[in-house]
């Protein structure tokens, strides 16, 4: 044996050991927010050095969205109770901006006193970007859906965007019409001119004609300078009429002549101007239904009809729910400086099982509702309102609410049947399980079939 003796290491050096080998940066502090120990993993993450660390306050090395009234530090110390796996960001040295998640505890000394706080922080960057990697197959532009219904329209949409055709977008109030004309504006060759959007609902008949075609000086009293209308503010990009199905049959005329000539004449003018747009209309009425009732001209109708988009309503695309609830969560709470996590099984399941009459717009005013009540998290029951939780308790006495989970099988397997043409093999496939699979869960789900499966001339399988 050699004369050397091997040194037992002590607990301190074997705690170093450990902190300076995980992959969580962990820092600790004293009770004047001083930081005292910062490991290497914290150095990576925050390109900041432990020599320019140590000894300064935390706030001055993480310039973090949690930092303030939010730190979560803070939160423990004054509590005594430790906070786990809160999301935020912080501030890099780079300036870069560095998702994290992090955990917090209070420090004592031997004798339990408290002398200060730990904090473990962990680099969400790589998470962050697979999230948005997968959330992009069900992206366009501002719009997000992983409805085979909205798929199919996003599809077309780049084709659409690129055409100059005048395109009419149906759907039900709340279904994100706008958003839609929004999205084909950015995807167009005209997205470096000005999207110019006109609520033809909200305005009466003789203000709608001056706002879209402007009008001269001394056109009528109180017109002392020229004013141009929508139409040259929107010039060289698109112009968006929604609710197009409440104008008048006499400014119906007028704005079939713009669609048929591409020229128009402001109130008052003599002379007729250019009308260098691409016009997107849209709707929550039956246009058809109202060219045979008399209401809306049959010209314009077609001529406003050339590129058709429909908007289903969100109860027939329940599978999107926990995509756009996530989407505003994200969206408020980098609005209020908030940490809510996300929706619980419970309140989520109440979301799908609503019918949801105001759509899309109705989904968001609730999260914002939510987000009043609720600061961090996870959004329950308890945040949701009235009206969904009253639907809840009728539910669950009178129908046994099924859970979110069966509801996306539920919608997932309907849409793959009907893209498929009702062939059970087919649609397993797509949906990339075993036939037999397939059945089980829709006997399970008690879902029905049309008598056709799919392959002609055969009755459908038991």
């Amino acid at each position: 044996m050699s004369g050397n003796k091997r040194r037992t290491p002590t607990v301190h050096t074997m705690t170093e050991a450990i902190l300076e080998s995980i992959s969580d940066g962990v820092f600790t502090v004293d009770m004047e927010w001083r930081i005292t120990s910062f490991n290497r993993a914290a150095e990576e993450i925050t390109g900041v050095s432990r020599k320019e660390a140590i000894g300064r306050r935390c706030s001055e090395v993480f310039r973090s969205s949690m930092c303030g009234v939010t730190c979560a530090l803070q939160q423990t110390l004054k509590a005594g109770a430790p906070i786990i796996g809160k999301s935020g960001y912080i501030i890099n040295a780079d300036g870069d901006r560095i998702p994290i998640s992090i955990s917090t505890a209070v420090l004592r000394d031997a004798d339990a006193r408290v002398i200060g706080g730990a904090e473990t922080f962990r680099d969400l960057s790589e998470i962050e970007a697979l999230r948005q990697e997968l959330g992009g197959k069900y992206r366009v532009g501002d719009l997000t859906s992983r409805s085979p219904l909205v798929q199919r329209v996003f599809e077309v949409l780049p084709a659409v965007a690129a055409s100059p055709s005048t395109v009419v977008i149906l759907g039900e109030t709340g279904t994100g019409k706008e958003l839609m004309a929004r999205t084909i504006h950015a995807l167009s060759p005209r997205k470096r001119a000005p999207f110019i959007a006109v609520n033809c609902g909200a305005l009466p008949d003789t203000l709608l004609e001056s706002e879209l075609f402007g009008y001269k000086a001394g056109a009528f009293t109180g017109a002392n300078k020229d004013k141009p209308g929508r139409f040259a503010l929107a010039k060289g990009g698109t112009l968006f009429l929604d609710e197009i199905g409440e104008i008048s049959p006499a400014l119906q005329v007028r704005l079939l002549r713009v669609l048929q000539e591409r020229t128009y004449e402001p109130l008052g003018g003599i002379r007729s101007e250019s009308a260098d747009v691409r016009i997107v209309v849209a709707t929550n009425k039956d246009l058809a239904g109202q060219v045979r009732q008399g209401l809306f001209r049959e010209d314009l109708y077609y001529r406003v009809n050339v590129v058709r988009i429909e908007l289903p309503p969100l109860r027939r695309r329940k599978e999107d729910i926990p995509l756009l609830a996530d989407q505003f969560i994200t969206r408020f709470n980098r609005l209020q400086q908030k940490s809510v996590r996300g929706i619980n099984a419970e309140a989520l399941s109440l979301l799908m099982a609503h019918d949801w009459p105001g759509n899309i717009r109705e989904l968001e005013n609730v999260i914002e509702r939510a987000f009043i009540l609720c600061s961090d998290g996870e959004i329950g029951i308890a945040h949701l309102p009235g009206e969904l939780t009253a639907h809840g308790a009728v539910a669950n006495q009178d129908t046994d609410i099924r859970s979110a989970h069966e509801i996306l099988d539920t919608e997932a397997i309907r849409a793959a049947l009907e893209r498929n043409a009702f062939n059970r093999l087919a649609a397993a496939r797509d949906l990339g399980i075993h036939k037999t699979t397939l059945f089980r869960k829709m006997k399970k789900l008690g879902m029905t079939l049309p008598e056709q499966d799919g392959r002609a001339g055969r009755k459908p399988l038991q």
